[in-house]
Parts: structure tokens; C-alpha cells; sequence
């Protein structure tokens, strides 16, 4: 039987979408990898892109593109794993209708999977959003999380605030399923992963946009 731990949460934005190909562009225009995608579209989601392109290129770029454009002491970073499970559940509405996937219990209502993409991504929003209005969090393409990928620890019947994960390890956490995976590997539960130097044209990323404590 699968284990239920109490997570707290502190506040944080995160995307609507995935980071699709026109913004992943914009950022990375004067590069060799502004257009990194095996599957072309500007409102598809970026692929073929690993954690590290992501940590050390995009994620630096991005938020000295944007210092003086968003409210001060907050960047754009990956979500933590608790973070990109909780808006996918629906985050504080959750508990009113539980639901499978990212905002139904019927994949193809509000994802991208084997039995519906065609063999490719498909553009960001088209399906229906879950209770946050965030959309594509259930198929269409993993999203990779700031975390090290391992078993979850023994945390007890105590509330751990925002845990970040392992300190260490060979794999970074993705999650969400993907074009070309079954609907049980879609369900906002499921936990996979991938070493942070891979690009594969399943992967992607949603941005958050972090929200400095209350003083």
C-alpha cells in the first residue's frame, strides 16, 4: 500500500502551461539551443531539454530578462515535487472531488496520451483545466521538478514543510506523464525520473514563480 505523508506548503505562482517553444525561444535566441524541439510548433511545449539546460542556461536567462517585470524578491525557478503534486491535485480543492488525473478521472477529458496525441505533443491548453486552472499537468509532456529522484523517506505523522527532496542522487524527479505513455502513467500520483543531462522529446517544464515570505 502506498504512503500518505502531511505536506505544507508555503505560497508560490506557478504556470498556467507548460514553458511553451515561443518563450523558451524568446530566452534562448542568441543561442545554439533556442529551438530544441523534436516536434515543431511555437504553442507546443518545449522538449528536448534536460534539468541542467534548464538550471544553469534557461532559468538564469529568464530571470534577468524579467528583474524588472515581476514583483521584487521573486524569480522563476522549477517546482519542487510537493509543489508540482499539489497544483496538479488541484491544490486546496482537492479534497472536494478527488480526481485521478490533473482535473478529471477521464484522461482524455484534460490530457495528451498514447491513445489521443497522434504520435506527438499537441498544443498547450486545448484540454480542459483542472480546479486551478492550470492546464496539460496530466500528459502532453513530463515536467521536470527541482528535485533529486528517490524512495520517499519515513516523515512521520508530523506536517514537513516544503521538502525539497534528497540532497543528492543520479536522477531528477519528472512528473506528469507524457504523449506517448499510457494513461496510468499520466495520474497525478505517479512518480518517474531522469538523469539531468538527458533530452528527450517527452520532457519538458513548467516554471514557478517563487513568492518571498511575509515580513
Amino acid at each position: 500500500m502506498s504512503k500518505t505523508y502531511r505536506v505544507g506548503l508555503s505560497d508560490f505562482w506557478i504556470g498556467e502551461y507548460p514553458v511553451t517553444q515561443a518563450l523558451w525561444a524568446y530566452v534562448m535566441s542568441d543561442t545554439d539551443l533556442a529551438d530544441p524541439s523534436y516536434f515543431k510548433g511555437a504553442s507546443q511545449p518545449v522538449e528536448q531539454v534536460s534539468w541542467r539546460d534548464i538550471d544553469r542556461l534557461f532559468l538564469p536567462r529568464l530571470n534577468d530578462k524579467t528583474k524588472n517585470n515581476r514583483p521584487e524578491g521573486t524569480y522563476y525557478r522549477l517546482p519542487t515535487e510537493a509543489e508540482w503534486e499539489y497544483a496538479a491535485r488541484g491544490g486546496r480543492y482537492e479534497w472536494q472531488n478527488p480526481t485521478a488525473y490533473a482535473g478529471s478521472n477521464h484522461l482524455e477529458e484534460v490530457g495528451w496520451y498514447l491513445e489521443n496525441s497522434h504520435g506527438q505533443t499537441q498544443t498547450v491548453g486545448l484540454k480542459k483545466p483542472n480546479r486551478l486552472g492550470i492546464y496539460d499537468m496530466s500528459g502532453n509532456v513530463w515536467e521536470w521538478c527541482s528535485d533529486w529522484y528517490d524512495t520517499y523517506p519515513d516523515l512521520g505523522k508530523d506536517i514537513t514543510l516544503n521538502p525539497t527532496g534528497p540532497t543528492n542522487g543520479w536522477y531528477r524527479v519528472v512528473r506528469g506523464g507524457c504523449w506517448n505513455y499510457p494513461a496510468i502513467g499520466c495520474r497525478s500520483a505517479v512518480r518517474s525520473n531522469d538523469t539531468p543531462e538527458n533530452r528527450s522529446n517527452n520532457v519538458g517544464c513548467r516554471l514557478v514563480l517563487s513568492v518571498p515570505p511575509i515580513q
